[in-house]
């Protein structure tokens, strides 16, 4: 964990509502798919998490929705402008136990730290397909970023106006030997209850801190409480307790 100053390079809509971001700086603390940053926007109080979409050196790329004040600020900010973020937080993937075809399983704003997750995927010789869920046409985005990697990419969306009619539990691969998720709680319930594969599941949670000190992201686990920003984001699907 370190907290850095990071310049805006780059700060574009990918959708009506989804921007991309791109940012210069030290981020060598960030070494895991899956990790998260803690972004301080200028006149708010409590930092916003974003996880890591993709990383390089001394950069690294992050996509959000603008759902309030805070991401609405975030995304008027321009290239040159910097922000005060907190590196290399949470659990991220583990990928050595992923088998030779692993597919990677994301709906939303859930689907960024998938691309990075592909990339080291690849590096290892595996072969991950990726299922990804939107709710219409005009919501997707980061399709072409999968397909450039040479991998095979399958959109589902809710109201049949492109790829599969659906949810991403109807696109699953029949020769998928885990799985990686990330996305609504919802459709992580939906995923493991469709599927036996072992897998790991990314969640999502409101956060005080962002490093473990507040305790306002936990959740119950077979294993006892976890916090998700410290335990987490990842956790493997055999400990989730998913409420009747």
């Amino acid at each position: 964990m370190k907290e850095v100053l990071l310049t805006i390079t780059e700060n574009l809509p990918l959708t009506r509502d989804v921007y991309r971001m791109a940012l210069s700086g030290d981020v060598s603390d960030i070494r895991t798919p899956g990790q998260f940053v803690n972004l301080l926007i200028p006149g708010t109080y409590l930092r916003r998490p974003i996880s890591v979409c993709d990383l390089a050196e001394n950069a690294l790329t992050l996509i959000y929705r603008v759902v309030g004040t805070g991401t609405e600020r975030l995304s008027s900010m321009e290239p040159g402008e910097t922000l005060n973020v907190i590196t290399g937080l949470g659990n991220g993937y583990d990928l050595s136990r992923s088998g030779e075809r692993p597919v990677l399983v994301g709906g939303g704003v859930g689907i960024p730290p998938l691309l990075l997750l592909a990339r080291r995927l690849l590096a290892e010789g595996k072969k991950p397909s990726v299922v990804l869920g939107f709710n219409r046409r005009e919501d997707i985005f980061l399709e072409d970023a999968f397909t450039a990697l040479g991998l095979p990419v399958t959109v589902t969306t809710m109201d049949g106006s492109y790829g599969v009619r659906g949810l991403v539990t109807d696109a699953l691969p029949a020769d998928a030997t885990y799985f990686y998720a990330c996305g609504p709680l919802p459709m992580l319930r939906a995923l493991s209850q469709a599927t036996p594969l072992s897998g790991q599941l990314s969640f999502e949670a409101r956060m005080g801190c962002g490093f473990g000190a507040c305790m306002g992201c936990s959740m119950q686990t077979a294993n006892g409480p976890v916090r998700i920003c410290r335990e987490g984001p990842v956790l493997d699907r055999e400990v989730i307790l998913w409420d009747e």
